[in-house]
């Protein structure tokens, strides 16, 4: 059985910006290992390698940090009231619930802000976890990162509370 921990969450913190990009560099490198080759993961951690744009990208949406004996262990953050802009778990706590976990709070804030669906552009090594927490695929897509092509997911998740009967099938009203 799995080593139990406590994990909290927190709201970001501009000073939380090195530390996050440190666990989105290393989620990539490590986590995506099986799922992107080298040029495709180092392409996408480079979002990280301008400092002042990466902590104004989460500073700019809804960011929560997952804290694990005390350090940051993960983030996610939502854009608007309705898309999950980014997930990432540092791999020393991946599977032991922390991805779940703000996912969990995402949608409660989502579901509090009125959305009547939560979506994202999920990776190949995140797909698993979002399917499980209910989102399902809408297409599949890519992306490119500076001449390196990327594949990802569009998923949705229905939000259960918030239903409106004049909301179109794209959540939207």
């Amino acid at each position: 059985m799995g080593q139990q921990f406590s994990a909290g969450l927190r709201p970001f913190l501009p000073s939380d910006g090195p530390v996050l990009a440190d666990i989105f560099r290393e989620a990539i490198h490590v986590l995506a290992e099986d799922d992107y080759d080298d040029a495709q993961r180092d392409a996408w951690a480079s979002a990280a390698d301008d400092a002042e744009a990466f902590t104004g990208r989460l500073a700019g949406n809804l960011t929560l940090v997952a804290v694990v004996g005390g350090s940051a262990a993960g983030f996610a953050s939502l854009r608007g009231k309705d898309h999950i802009d980014m997930l990432f778990v540092h791999p020393s706590v991946a599977g032991q619930g922390v991805g779940a976990m703000l996912l969990g709070a995402l949608e409660k804030l989502a579901t509090a802000r009125g959305a009547t669906a939560l979506t994202a552009d999920v990776s190949d090594v995140a797909s698993h976890l979002f399917g499980k927490l209910g989102f399902e695929p809408q297409r599949r897509e890519t992306v490119d990162i500076d001449g390196v092509w990327l594949g990802r997911t569009a998923m949705r998740k229905q939000l259960a509370g918030n239903n409106d009967k004049n909301t179109t099938p794209g959540g939207r009203q």
